[in-house]
């Protein structure tokens, strides 16, 4: 399974493959994203059924996926990294939850025509292949009346400037990174999927500092000189838009952070 499903990825996903499985251990109980809030933010209000079930896409270290356990869910968790697989399915199995785990690549859904209640996929679609084509897979696998939700960074509405330097620094920091999506730009993906838009929201979101990113990225030392020059020389309007500065010597800065909620009509 796992040799035929990485025999058959294009350029974008090997190269997210390979980042993840490196440096999968980086995903623990101490990655900012085991903080769920936003998960419990975006989903308020939705209630597993008995039988609900749901499917995070790109769980990384599964910390999506063991919210999803708690509250009820019969949870499959994906991802294109059998390493992050292993994790999250031991993460969970800590918290006393088994889960069902899967890989493949989130344009490539293997399962069948409306197989979950819910969807979700967290801090991932910037590193996708194709985002279109997961929303159309989102929407296959979805059951009517099912939710999908998505979290992840975007950009400023209508603020090119900072939108091309974040992509730039996020693209030297980690290279498998591909780019962020404005909240216009997801919107128009959920709508071509025949998706009913539920919420769409920006929220700013503080990283941490520069140091700790370089680290879980493993980040090439010489990207991550150009980084600090791009911080060093960030224009007033990205300084501005993305709150960059300087906290104790520590470089830190805010994602603009999309939570949108979508539901498959009956």
């Amino acid at each position: 399974m796992k040799e035929s499903a990485h025999q058959a990825l294009d350029a974008t996903q090997s190269a997210a493959a390979a980042q993840f499985e490196r440096q999968s251990d980086r995903y623990g109980k101490s990655h900012i994203l085991a903080d769920t809030q936003d998960v419990a933010l975006g989903l308020a209000g939705i209630e597993a059924s008995e039988d609900g079930r749901a499917l995070d896409v790109a769980t990384g270290g599964g910390h999506t996926a063991l919210w999803l356990a708690r509250h009820g869910w019969k949870v499959t968790a994906g991802d294109i990294s059998s390493r992050m697989l292993d994790n999250a399915r031991q993460l969970c199995a800590e918290a006393g939850f088994a889960i069902d785990t899967k890989l493949f690549p989130a344009e490539q859904i293997p399962f069948e025509d409306g197989s979950f209640h819910l969807v979700t996929v967290r801090v991932a679609p910037h590193h996708f292949s194709s985002t279109a084509k997961f929303v159309m897979e989102v929407a296959r696998v979805l059951k009517p009346g099912g939710h999908f939700l998505v979290i992840d960074g975007s950009v400023p509405d209508g603020d090119p400037e900072s939108e091309e330097w974040l992509h730039q620094v996020e693209k030297w920091r980690d290279p498998s990174h591909g780019r962020f999506l404005s909240r216009v730009g997801w919107e128009a993906l959920v709508i071509a999927a025949k998706l009913s838009l539920v919420k769409s929201e920006l929220h700013p979101r503080k990283q941490p500092d520069l140091e700790w990113y370089f680290e879980t990225a493993a980040t090439p030392a010489e990207n991550r000189l150009k980084v600090l020059e791009a911080v060093r020389t960030g224009s007033a309007q990205v300084r501005r838009a993305l709150q960059l500065g300087d906290e104790g010597g520590k470089v830190v800065w805010w994602w603009p952070m999309l939570t949108l909620l979508a539901r498959k009509v009956d």
